[in-house]
């Protein structure tokens, strides 16, 4: 019963994925619809990841009085809902009152499923989930291309994508008597009960949680800045083409997948310090690559599949040591807030980088992606001294 609970999770996963590329894909469609400026996505964008912060920190709330299973059920259902009501819309303000239900499900799942692996299961199942995060995060988009490829209109993917999100949230509510069974931490952390959530100055207060929180802030800052601007710094500094840019930013996000299914492996010799270590090591390395001043189209290809291979590994493992760090008592407030944070280095870093790249030059985006990265590595290891560990 346990490896099938995994086996749901896993889909869950998939599940969460799904939605976070679709806007991206059919945005070029939706936008002169609504008769709207292109930047209006940016904004839709900015509004859903603030529901999501929002209901990162009151993951811990929520799921103490639900429990796991039921915040997850819920929160798929909203995510559905947010779908469908997306694929009636007819104008922008529509898209941002639907936005609402979609951000505020993304958020609590989120937290509440992470904490719950990081608790039950081995360090490789969380590689192994985030990797599926990817696969739904790139099967969207294929949703949606189908959809606008067969003449159904951008409507019939979000439809496509909500009929998925029906049936898992049959399957999450058929499984909730899996979620009440006792069950003890494989990684040897037992889950403790605690009836009074924390509020966030209490979680703030934790010796170590600034210095978590910072971490996530600069891996989302550094994933997303990567991610978003690689094309324009191949094209506008590199002197590559549109095409081919186009083709290397995807090998990024392709780096990521295959590096988290490879760390699911390397779990079972390295412990979570020595994966993140790993990582950002490999990060530093992609960084370097991209500073070599040459023309040489491989070498741009090279420095963004190691800064993907290296971020692999970082989001999961930190996830999954939370409860080593501060407690199985507190690691689902502590995910939480992390989640939160995450979510605003993911809004904030890509446009600050925009302005400098529009105000200085776009050639500062590996200087830019290395800040992050010892901004990463010095909050890490203070809070791996102030934990002894």
């Amino acid at each position: 019963m346990f490896h099938l609970l995994l086996a749901i999770i896993y889909l869950s996963f998939i599940s969460l994925g799904l939605p976070d590329g679709m806007l991206g894909a059919a945005w070029p469609t939706m936008y002169p619809e609504f008769d709207v400026p292109v930047s209006y996505a940016g904004l839709l964008a900015m509004f859903i990841s603030a529901q999501t912060v929002i209901s990162s920190l009151l993951s811990d709330r929520l799921t103490k009085k639900f429990g796991a299973g039921k915040v997850t059920a819920v929160s798929v259902a909203m995510t559905m809902i947010a779908l469908f009501g997306f694929s009636v819309s007819t104008s922008m303000w529509h898209l941002f009152l639907w936005a609402i239900p979609y951000g505020l499900g993304g958020g609590s799942v989120d937290a509440s499923l992470n904490n719950y692996v990081a608790l039950h299961y081995e360090s490789r199942h969380m590689s192994w989930l985030h990797c599926m995060w990817g696969l739904g995060a790139m099967l969207g988009p294929y949703i949606m291309s189908f959809a606008l490829t067969k003449g159904q209109g951008w409507n019939m993917g979000y439809r496509y994508v909500g009929i998925i999100q029906i049936v898992l949230t049959m399957i999450l509510i058929c499984s909730l008597p899996l979620w009440k069974k006792p069950q003890d931490a494989i990684n040897g952390a037992a889950e403790v009960a605690t009836d009074k959530p924390l509020t966030l100055k209490e979680i703030i207060s934790l010796p170590g949680a600034k210095e978590i929180m910072i971490v996530f802030f600069g891996y989302c800052a550094l994933e997303q800045t990567a991610g978003l601007w690689a094309s324009s710094y191949m094209v506008l500094q590199r002197g590559i083409s549109a095409e081919i840019a186009a083709k290397y930013a995807s090998l990024f996000y392709l780096g990521i997948t295959i590096g988290r299914a490879a760390s699911g492996f390397i779990t079972m010799k390295l412990q979570d310090r020595s994966m993140i270590r790993l990582g950002l090591v490999i990060i530093s390395f992609g960084i370097l690559v991209l500073l070599i001043p040459m023309s040489i189209d491989v070498m741009s290809l090279i420095g963004l599949i190691l800064v993907g291979l290296g971020c692999a590994p970082i989001y999961p493992c930190v996830i999954h040591s939370t409860p080593d760090y501060f407690g199985a008592d507190k690691s689902q407030a502590v995910i939480g807030v992390q989640m939160a944070s995450a979510y605003v280095g993911s809004c904030v870093a890509p446009p600050v980088f925009g302005w400098i790249a529009n105000h200085v030059s776009i050639g500062w985006y590996p200087v830019y992606l290395a800040v992050a990265l010892v901004l990463m590595f010095v909050l890490h290891e203070k809070l791996c001294r102030l934990k002894k560990i």
